[in-house]
């Protein structure tokens, strides 16, 4: 599965879906497509430990 520290151990919580780099970044990690990230920030916010859990189900 995902690793618990993606972002966590630099101090980052949550995710700058405008930022390109960031986004790619995270939407590689998570194993989606970028569109897919922008519509879980849509639906679930940008918390990244939110966005693990949602993306995992």
């Amino acid at each position: 599965m995902l690793s618990d520290s993606l972002d966590t151990k630099a101090g980052k919580t949550h995710l700058d879906i405008y930022d390109s780099q960031q986004r790619s970044s995270m939407a590689s990690r998570f194993g989606v497509s970028e569109d897919r990230l922008k519509r879980a920030v849509r639906l679930v916010g940008t918390r990244i430990s939110t966005l693990k859990s949602y993306l995992e189900r």
